[in-house]
């Protein structure tokens, strides 16, 4: 359960600072890692000695000499910082993820959309801006036009994305910010609110070897065991999104004239993974049916081009509107 896993991290955490490299299994790598992955990186090698936590904080420990062998992010911003300052190798990004808002399962606030957090007297939970889950949350937030009301209600701001697990499954406040990896690893204290797929932010995990570790073969072994079909399988298991995934490609936009607020039908391949739709650069609300999509034409969108975005890439088709 992710309540007590993440009272295991904090006493790991602490055992590690005041311990240092005596905390080391001797079978393993010490690996420092964003708290999302609690659950996750035991399944791919549980001999590794494991400190989950807020990517930043444990940016900051490894920086000030924290006896770690790997960093392992949720975002590609820490490792990036710490690599152009000579702290870690080159970072190599190993996952993706997606946001999501979770409540409890009783739900006593009757929450069924991201758009009912903004009502008054609903209790929120974010992570602070700082951390990468908290950073995510103000750009969705940002993206919908919402974060000013949304940030009304919001009562605390924690560390980690599983001290906001804590709050929501414990009933503290009606909602929390998390990422979907979060609810898919414990579902049976949270009831899932998705975010729009229009609004997703691109959340991409890298991980990097540190520059002091005396570890650096066995670092290096642990890092191909996580970009490994069988690596990648677990995280997938888990609710994280696969590293990489297929451009998409549009076959036909039907119909492919229709007025605003018409809803149209767009086949191709690889739309699963569809993260953003605009008509002529105009943003549009849209769902995956099937193998395609139904999009929603927005009421200022122009004629010109229907573009579908995923990680890997764009793909259009010409569109009229009218």
């Amino acid at each position: 359960m992710r309540i007590v896993a993440s009272l295991a991290v904090a006493l790991l955490c602490v055992s590690l600072a005041a311990g240092g490299a005596s905390a080391r299994r001797a079978s393993g790598i010490t690996v420092f890692a964003g708290s999302s992955m609690t659950t996750v990186l035991p399944q791919i090698d549980s001999g590794n000695t494991y400190s989950f936590g807020s990517s930043t904080t444990l940016g900051t420990q490894i920086t000030n000499g924290a006896p770690a062998d790997v960093l392992m992010s949720a975002n590609t911003t820490v490792p990036a910082a710490l690599y152009a300052a000579g702290v870690v190798e080159k970072p190599v990004n190993y996952t993706r993820n997606t946001l999501a808002v979770v409540v409890p399962k009783s739900n006593p606030a009757g929450i069924t959309s991201i758009y009912d957090l903004t009502k008054s007297g609903v209790k929120i939970a974010v992570a602070a801006s700082s951390v990468p889950v908290g950073s995510y949350t103000v750009q969705v937030l940002n993206q919908m036009g919402m974060n000013t009301a949304v940030q009304a209600n919001v009562v605390t701001k924690e560390t980690s994305d599983a001290n906001v697990v804590a709050k929501v499954a414990l009933g503290q406040v009606d909602a929390g910010f998390v990422y979907l990896s979060d609810y898919v690893i414990d579902p049976t204290h949270l009831t899932l609110v998705k975010v729009p797929a229009w609004a997703q932010p691109k959340i991409t995990y890298a991980m990097a070897i540190v520059t002091k570790s005396p570890n650096q073969a066995a670092a290096e072994a642990w890092m191909k065991k996580v970009l490994s079909p069988a690596g990648q399988a677990i995280f997938v298991k888990n609710g994280f999104l696969p590293l990489t995934a297929a451009v998409p490609t549009i076959a036909k936009v039907s119909p492919p004239k229709a007025k605003p607020g018409a809803t149209v039908t767009v086949t191709g391949t690889n739309l699963n993974g569809t993260t953003s739709v605009t008509i002529q650069g105009t943003p549009a609300t849209f769902r995956v049916v099937g193998t395609g999509l139904k999009v929603t034409v927005p009421p200022r969108a122009k004629s010109g081009v229907i573009t579908v975005t995923n990680p890997s890439g764009t793909a259009s088709k010409p569109f009229r509107v009218g």
